[in-house]
């Protein structure tokens, strides 16, 4: 496994943690469709969060450019496509973006809620 995969591997397993410790249940992870996936997505009562993680390595990179306005649109389809096949309630979506920044051997989760917005 390449040294990326790895760590996107590591970076969503330590999001879902994060997110169990908040009260979440992960519905699923690496939700994928023949135009792109969502890392995570989570509930918690009656909200569901879609939920890209980011590994970044670059610190001077501005966190609004690393999910730019393509990405976003893949992910809304993707959660579109998601509520429709499994959901039966009345749910709020929210689109979330996790960071996670290596620094001296030490590991910082930055997690972004309503990161961008909902449905175009």
């Amino acid at each position: 496994m390449n040294y990326r995969i790895q760590k996107g591997k590591e970076g969503e397993l330590l999001v879902a943690q994060y997110l169990k410790e908040k009260g979440y249940t992960i519905i699923s992870q690496n939700y994928r469709k023949f135009f792109g996936e969502i890392d995570l997505i989570a509930q918690k009562k009656d909200t569901i969060a879609f939920v890209e993680v980011k590994w970044r390595h670059n610190p001077l990179i501005d966190s609004a450019e690393l999910i730019g306005p393509s990405k976003q649109k893949k992910i809304i389809s993707i959660a579109k496509e998601f509520l429709s096949k499994h959901n039966n309630l009345e749910v709020v979506c929210r689109f979330d973006v996790a960071l996670i920044e290596e620094n001296n051997n030490s590991i910082e989760l930055r997690y972004i809620q309503n990161a961008f917005n909902s449905f175009h």
